[in-house]
């Protein structure tokens, strides 16, 4: 028979003052802590159409030096409609006091990305270091995102390489922090 097991006694907190203490490393990018939900516009050659979507951010941590992320987003429609599911990414958010930054994103797709990056004022800028796939998976090869604070807004631009393309644009979208 299974003992009963408490409620874990380190909670994670996407609110700054709240929960565990941030690490003191974190400090470069404790203005993203927080979950952020916002519209885009997307777009690659072989998509056929570009295509407007919601997203919802969060950024958390656990008082350890790394933020926990997850970003989901959904398709919309021209009168802002929800049409299906889109893309969805969790991962890891590891930043020095320097603000040096590495970054492990998983996919539900079969993709698996580490980026490095640089933290500079109240933008993280990062490309893939490493790009790894199932099987199943697209051919993806590389990408570059930039998020960056400004105005209480946060803005994120993904540049793609995939499928034989070229590295250029595929998403940008503006978000705004949802209050806890």
């Amino acid at each position: 028979m299974l003992e009963t097991v408490r409620e874990n006694p380190y909670p994670e907190s996407r609110v700054l003052g709240e929960g565990p203490d941030l690490h003191p490393w974190l400090e470069p990018v404790a203005p993203f802590v927080g979950r952020w939900r916002g519209r885009g516009r997307g777009g690659y050659p072989t998509l056929g159409e570009d295509f407007a979507y919601e997203q919802e951010i969060t950024f958390s941590h656990d008082g350890r030096p790394f933020l926990r992320y997850e970003a989901r987003a959904w398709l919309i429609d021209g009168s802002g409609a929800a049409v299906r599911p889109s893309g969805r990414e969790v991962g890891w958010w590891r930043v020095t006091a320097e603000g040096y930054a590495e970054i492990l994103l998983a996919h539900p797709t079969g993709i698996v990305e580490t980026y490095v990056g640089q933290v500079t004022g109240t933008a993280v800028e990062m490309a893939t270091r490493d790009v790894a796939g199932t099987p199943l998976a697209k051919e993806v090869t590389g990408s570059r995102r930039r998020y960056a604070l400004r105005d209480g807004e946060l803005t994120v631009v993904q540049d793609l390489e995939a499928m034989g393309q070229p590295m250029q644009r595929h998403l940008v979208a503006r978000l705004l922090p949802v209050p806890a």
